[in-house]
């Protein structure tokens, strides 16, 4: 599938972004067209979707208290002391609940 360098100005123009002529002959672009359709006819039923071709696992840990009712410490760090004393931080309301 071809396109004409009108097509590719109108293209670069929707997406917000200036190329010259030189440039578009330089791309390729066509050659990007062809791949892109050769992807599309591949049959992928059956195949299940996955975030990344490689298999990550994440190392885990032990969930371990190490300083346990620390509860106080941290409301001290309350700069209004707003909901220190029903044991919580006092935030401004940021949506109107109906």
């Amino acid at each position: 599938m071809a396109f004409s360098k009108q097509q590719l100005h109108k293209f670069a123009n929707l997406i917000k972004i200036e190329i010259s002529d030189e440039k578009l002959e330089k791309m390729n672009i066509d050659s990007v067209i062809e791949w892109l359709d050769k992807l599309q006819k591949i049959d992928t039923t059956g195949v299940k979707p996955m975030l990344s071709p490689a298999e990550h696992k994440l190392p885990l840990r032990e969930d371990i208290v190490t300083e346990p009712n620390m509860r106080d410490k941290i409301l001290a760090n309350d700069p209004d002391k707003t909901g220190v004393s029903r044991g919580y931080f006092a935030v401004p309301k940021v949506m109107d609940g109906d």
